[in-house]
């Protein structure tokens, strides 16, 4: 019978159940997972590679009593539908919906917030620390995988918990993969150790033949436990203070409930190495489980179909500059914080591989390593999300800045994300880069920009970030040719009268839409550090009011760099400063975000009139869709 129509639920229910009915039961989540991600889109691979992993902690630890920390968290669907939420799966990544990640306001289940890598043993730490210090008899696993375990962080929880003393069990999801393929000498240490998979399947096997042999089985295992004490004498997680536990089969749900059940009964710093398949049970993806990974909406029964021809992504733009770039100047190199396909560097990788540096998930080395080969006259650009550069915040002062370092960042999805939700939004960039001594903000509108300022930034002499959306633009044609635009230079795109409107970045053209119906000028910023100072003193003096555009925070943003020209110019001018406002965004389509947070052209319009309704021009201002 199927388990699922019978109302399971909640973890509790599904402790209920026989155990040898949870390989069927495995199965039936592994199909409506993909029924469920074929109509919302979200992370795919990675969650058909967690089914018989999530159940077997489901079923045996208590949750939520018990603390699960998922890292990453692209891989929690199932864990989503087991604790209450199967009947709004439907809404997974929509505005008002299911976060695509753990969120701790969205379930009691959901003990900790992630979606950036490499977090889940610290926090889990933390928790077993604090069960400890409180007399709880509360377990806390931290569940991470191999991509995520290449980061600094988890080295420096791994080698505080081995001394803690506390019940805290460490789940490696080995599947060989993060979002870009692993690198690194630690992932290839993970790769050979115990033999991984090879290690993993002979153990199995030989298991089932044995099993009929009980003498012969006792006889194996203390064999087993010889060899690997022979060939393994102490691995690197024996050394940091852990029992070691594998590596087993991790799509073989009861072997998984067997070692769990063992597991949490011992005392100390647990460490279980578990091999997956990311995709698993799902051919395509298994085949490509990175072009599984984040997924739109697609028919289950024929999978990714060729994209139809499409204007250039921001990224893609990104990609062909830094290939051209580099044909021109082979002092050019490369740095991902793995993720080479996020930010369009395939190319570059495979056309320059002795300039490509994917560094593994450490944006923290990633900066530095920049700094480095900036210091030996090599010119280092850094393919980073604006998401992830905030983790390498203090090597981005001290390391680049501080030593005015020519090193170009290009900030990918800048502004919001959409379905991926708060965790990712690139809303603070403009703030925590433009205060930073030597480093420049460029913010381009549209492709062409985008490229041209890549350039400009490339020409320099101290570091510059350049920020640019997610997705495509306007679909502005972009040259083949590596033309610069002047340094810290804004244009007027539109003359009226009265009001001024200036953007920096891709709402230009919402600024553009608005000053139709109210004849207000249009000015292209481009740069929030440094601002065109002559242009802004100009145009300040010519209108009487003026409103500031931008897809970040208003706190400390470009719009608040022009207050505080205009106050040491002596001017004082009305303005409407407009951006995000301090909160954290919502999760859903970009657009109507942008409409929510009042950022289209209907949003502006309204905002003006709300701001100035005694205005003369107040009466243009229609609102118009």
């Amino acid at each position: 019978m199927d388990a699922l129509r019978e109302g399971i639920q909640s973890p509790a229910q599904l402790r209920a159940l026989a155990l040898e009915r949870l390989p069927g039961l495995a199965q039936e989540l592994r199909q409506r997972l993909i029924q469920s991600v074929a109509q919302t889109g979200g992370h795919f691979s990675s969650n058909l590679g967690t089914v018989e992993l999530t159940l077997a902690l489901h079923y045996v630890y208590n949750t939520p009593q018990d603390r699960l920390v998922w890292d990453v968290g692209h891989q929690t669907y199932v864990h989503k539908m087991l604790t209450g939420r199967m009947d709004r799966m439907h809404t997974l990544r929509q505005r008002g919906g299911l976060s695509g990640f753990p969120h701790r306001q969205e379930s009691e289940y959901d003990a900790f917030g992630t979606a950036h890598s490499s977090t889940s043993i610290s926090a889990a730490l933390g928790m077993a620390v604090a069960a400890k210090l409180t007399g709880s008899a509360r377990k806390s696993v931290a569940i991470i995988g191999d991509g995520a375990l290449t980061a600094g962080m988890a080295y420096e929880a791994l080698n505080n918990a081995g001394t803690s003393d506390c019940d805290l069990l460490v789940v490696l999801n080995d599947n060989d993969m993060s979002i870009s393929p692993p690198v690194g000498a630690l992932n290839h240490y993970l790769g050979e150790l115990m033999s991984g998979r090879f290690y993993a399947q002979a153990k199995k096997i030989s298991q089932q033949l044995l099993r009929n042999a009980p003498p012969l089985f006792a006889l194996a295992q203390q064999l087993e436990q010889q060899a690997q004490h022979f060939i393994q004498p102490s691995t690197i997680f024996e050394k940091l203070g852990f029992s070691y536990t594998g590596p087993i089969d991790g799509h073989d749900v009861l072997g998984l409930v067997a070692a769990l059940q063992k597991i949490s009964q011992a005392k100390g710093p647990q460490f279980l190495h578990v091999v997956t398949r990311k995709g698993q049970g799902y051919a395509p993806a298994e085949a490509d489980p990175v072009a599984y990974h984040g997924m739109s909406k697609f028919d289950p029964a024929v999978g990714l179909q060729p994209s139809k021809p499409s204007p250039l992504t921001f990224t893609q733009v990104f990609g062909q500059w830094l290939c051209d770039m580099a044909t021109q100047d082979k002092r050019l190199v490369g740095i991902t914080p793995a993720m080479r396909e996020g930010s369009g560097m395939v190319a570059f990788s495979q056309r320059f591989p002795e300039r490509y540096h994917d560094v593994g998930i450490a944006e923290q080395h990633a900066v530095t390593f920049a700094a480095g080969l900036a210091c030996e006259g090599l010119k280092p650009v850094v393919a980073i999300y604006s998401t992830f550069l905030q983790r390498a915040y203090d090597q981005l002062i001290h390391d680049v800045a501080l030593q005015n370092l020519p090193v170009v960042f290009a900030l990918d999805r800048a502004g919001l994300v959409g379905p991926d939700g708060p965790t990712h939004a690139g809303m603070f960039d403009i703030a925590f880069t433009r205060c930073i001594p030597h480093m420049s903000v460029a913010c381009p509108a549209n492709e062409a920009e985008c490229r041209q300022l890549l350039s400009t930034a490339y020409a320099q002499d101290h570091p510059v970030t350049v920020r640019y959306p997610r997705g495509a633009g306007v679909g502005q044609p972009v040259g083949t040719d590596l033309h610069a635009l002047p340094f810290g230079r804004g244009e007027v795109v539109r003359s009226g009268r009265g009001l001024a409107i200036l953007a920096f970045g891709p709402l230009l053209y919402e600024a553009l839409k608005v000053a139709e119906s109210c004849d207000a000028t249009v000015v292209n910023m481009r740069w929030a550090k440094p601002l065109d100072l002559p242009l802004l003193q100009q145009v300040a003096q010519q209108h009487e009011r003026l409103v500031t555009l931008e897809d970040g925070v208003r706190m400390g943003g470009a719009g608040a760099a022009v207050l505080e020209a205009l106050q040491d110019m002596g001017l004082q001018k009305p303005v409407l400063v407009m951006g995000f406002e301090d909160a954290f965004t919502e999760h859903g389509e970009p657009q109507a975000l942008m409409a929510h947070y009042g950022l289209t052209a209907a949003g502006i319009q309204h905002r003006i009139a709300q701001a100035w309704p005694q205005w003369h021009a107040a009466p243009a201002l229609r609102v118009v869709a």
